[in-house]
């Protein structure tokens, strides 16, 4: 096959542990560089000194071969220095702190970030070598360089696996093959990504490894001359037609053989496209070129065409593959690229070192990012080992975010959730009764956004709800249901209670009492289905809704319900009569009042035109589905719906005792000046009342004298009063008032 390589002869046991191993593939770094490399070599040496591989080797050779490794892809001083001494501190007792003196911080740190973590605090070989990868990932996620040394020390690791016990040589093939190539492949380094995968396949199945390598040798043997064939046949169409190209052979691998057998259930015989070629040009426009020379040449196979160039994969790779259909039948791979996509698709991530060499950085800055990305995101997701281990062998998210409970379970939100999410993603209880946060322990308000790696609390109380608000932040369809189907709960039920508490007072004003709603008491219960049938509803709850949201007029219903309960033989009760009719109002004859103390929920509002506050006169308007809406009773907005559907009306007081305070709206004319706001808010403050809201037209600034509208929090219409005095005092104010429809 064109295109593969020689192997160089095996180094003795002193040439590959001496500096002259790795010397002569140092010769891009400058002679500095070299130096501190050689210091770096001397310190590994005698760390190392007297600790020997399973091979009989000397210990050093393994971490010389590392370092070899990380030159080939031109990795910098810093990185060889800490590829030679990445076992030090692990095997050979270094501290972090005698490399940062010797060796300055950044190496220090590649070393640390490398190191495995001490054994014994683990309970299981399996979480330490979990807590170990982890390890690695978080640091990687600070620095791309210790995973390239990392995926080095593993590559020859591999290679070197053969002196090892069977079953530890088929575990570390295994975790090779779930964890280490499946990271090459996402940075984009496939040499080594196909190099893992042939080396664990080696180990894990022997037998099946060495059957295909034979069979593949027949196969090669017999296909020679269709290989040349096509060959000739392409660089002669490429010649003809007057494109400068370079064609390399490739054979799929053992594994990719292996694999695409197992998931296709085929024979070896059945693997057609074993071969194949690449074709690598000087410029991306001859990439489509070479596509058309080929295409005239032999006929492609529909729907096998693909261009990573115009959508590159995540990982940075960039090639057209399209498949033909050779002389023979067979169908035959071509790929397309530029040698600078081919560098990428080789060394991937390790590209960008390459480049930089070849001073031609800026192509490749992008390169790996979204995957690099998506590392940052889980780094601190877990502080259980093989938890983490499980998430990166399934893969990783890069739409996720992962956080811990109080006690370290760790929950899985998508990107932008808030703490409000992730109550509802503990329980609904939980959620419907959140009424603060706490992320790593510090408060944070509902709608912060969680970070990957945050310890979240939720603080609950009992008489808390959702808030409607919280819909427009939350990020998941299971919080925003639960926030939706709770509030609308919540409303029906008010709306219930407020229907049925003017259904029992019109009720009263007809001499009698409403009766049980208790199912068990039949007489009542039949009574109740008879009027909920005769008001068109499908049962009490919705009748009384209804009620509750002014779509049915509670005398009208009253009326009808006093003349069912005549015909069971009820009488209206002289007591009860009098109750029914005291209190009311001279234009409210028939409805009983309804008192409020603040506590009413949605079924109940204050109108924003008039803003009422306990003191005021005032009147209910019952709304066609709004529920009951309170006007003062000299509101003039409130007065034209009287006068248009005067029925809708209804007698509301206040209560003795309120439970929460109130908005008035208040206007103010002042002077302008320096500091004219901060008087007011002082004045405000002193009346002890808050300022919710103040708005100021553009047209006041320029002006001497300004006109403001506040809105303030107040206890009741003595407060406001209170207000008004404090801001009359105040020097800057010319004239204020209470704003009123």
């Amino acid at each position: 096959m064109p295109g593969l390589h020689k192997t160089a002869p095996e180094p003795t046991q002193a040439e590959a542990a001496s500096f002259d191993a790795l010397l002569h593939r140092l010769s891009y770094l400058p002679k500095s560089d070299i130096k501190r490399i050689r210091e770096a070599y001397k310190f590994a040496d005698e760390a190392h000194l007297g600790q020997f591989r399973a091979s009989g080797e000397p210990y050093i050779t393994h971490p010389i071969a590392v370092a070899g490794i990380c030159a080939e892809w031109r990795l910098d001083a810093q990185a060889i220095m800490a590829a030679l001494m990445h076992d030090a501190m692990e095997d050979c007792g270094v501290t972090k702190t005698e490399l940062i003196e010797r060796f300055e911080a950044p190496t220090a740190e590649l070393v640390d970030g490398l190191t495995k973590l001490d054994k014994l605090q683990f309970s299981t070989k399996e979480e330490s070598q979990a807590e170990s990868f982890r390890k690695m990932l978080l640091a990687m996620a600070r620095d791309v360089r210790v995973i390239l040394i990392k995926l080095a020390d593993r590559l020859h690791n591999m290679r070197t696996m053969g002196h090892m016990a069977f079953e530890k040589r088929r575990r570390i093939a295994r975790e090779t093959l779930d964890i280490y190539a499946p990271i090459a492949h996402r940075l984009g380094l496939n040499e080594i990504y196909r190099e893992l995968q042939e080396l664990s396949f080696q180990y894990i199945h022997p037998w099946r490894h060495g059957a295909l390598s034979k069979a593949i040798a027949k196969a090669r043997g017999n296909r020679r001359d269709l290989v040349s064939r096509i060959e000739r046949d392409v660089v002669k169409a490429f010649a003809d037609a007057g494109l400068k190209v370079e064609i390399q052979g490739r054979e799929k691998t053992l594994f990719s053989i292996y694999k695409k057998m197992r998931e296709k259930h085929l024979s070896f015989a059945q693997v057609s496209d074993i071969f194949g070629f690449r074709v690598v040009v000087d410029e991306l426009p001859q990439c489509y070129l070479a596509l058309g020379v080929l295409h005239q040449l032999y006929k492609p196979q529909p729907g096998r065409f693909k261009d990573y160039i115009a959508i590159p994969k995540p990982n940075g790779y960039q090639s057209l593959h399209t498949t033909l259909v050779s002389p023979l039948g067979t169908p035959v791979e071509f790929q397309m690229r530029t040698e600078t996509m081919h560098m990428v698709a080789e060394k991937g991530v390790a590209a960008h070192w390459l480049y930089k060499a070849k001073g031609n950085a800026q192509a490749v800055q992008q390169l790996g990012s979204r995957w690099l990305q998506s590392l940052i995101d889980i780094q601190d997701e877990t502080r259980d080992a093989s938890e983490f281990l499980e998430h990166v062998k399934i893969d990783l998210f890069p739409d996720a975010v992962y956080v811990f409970t109080p006690k370290s379970k760790i929950m899985a939100l998508p990107r932008g959730a808030t703490p409000v999410d992730y109550a509802y993603a503990i329980h609904s209880d939980v959620g419907d009764h959140c009424v603060a946060a706490k992320v790593n322990g510090e408060p944070v308000p509902l709608r912060a956004e969680l970070r990957s790696g945050d310890v979240v609390e939720i603080i609950t109380a009992t008489g808390a709800r959702p808030n409607p608000a919280w819909l427009s932040f939350v990020r998941t369809g299971r919080a925003r249901s639960k926030i939706r189907h709770f509030l609308k709960n919540l409303e029906q039920e008010e709306s219930r209670e407020l229907g049925q508490k003017m259904l029992a007072q019109a009720l009263r004003a007809e001499g009698l009492s409403l009766p049980s709603l208790d199912t068990e008491d039949h007489e009542a219960h039949a009574l109740w289905q008879d009027l909920a049938k005769w008001a068109g509803n499908r049962n009490v709850h919705e009748l009384l809704v209804e009620v509750g949201l002014g779509r049915k007029i509670a005398t009208i219903v009253a009326k009808k319900m006093a003349r069912m309960l005549a015909a069971q033989g009820q009488r209206p009760d002289a007591v009860t009569l009098t109750l029914g009719r005291f209190g009311a109002t001279d234009d409210q004859t028939t409805q009983g009042q309804i008192t409020l103390d603040g506590s009413e929920g949605a079924s109940v509002r204050l109108a924003s035109c008039c803003r009422p506050v306990p003191g005021d006169d005032i009147k209910g308007y019952l709304g066609r589905g709004e529920g009951l809406i309170v006007h003062t009773a000299e509101c003039q907005v409130g007065r034209r719906l009287f006068q248009r559907d005067s029925e809708h009306w209804i007698a509301v007081a206040w209560a003795d005792e309120m439970t929460r305070s109130f908005e008035a709206a208040i206007g103010v004319l002042m002077r302008n000046g320096k500091g004219v706001l901060a008087q007011i808010a002082t004045a405000v403050s002193t009346a002890e009342a808050d300022i919710t809201h103040i708005s100021m037209s553009d047209e006041s600034q320029a002006r001497e004298t300004a006109e403001m509208q506040l809105l303030i929090s107040v206890r009741d219409r003595l407060h406001v009063a209170e207000v008004l005095r404090m801001l009359k005092r105040s020097p800057a104010v010319m004239r204020v008032w209470r704003i009123k429809p």
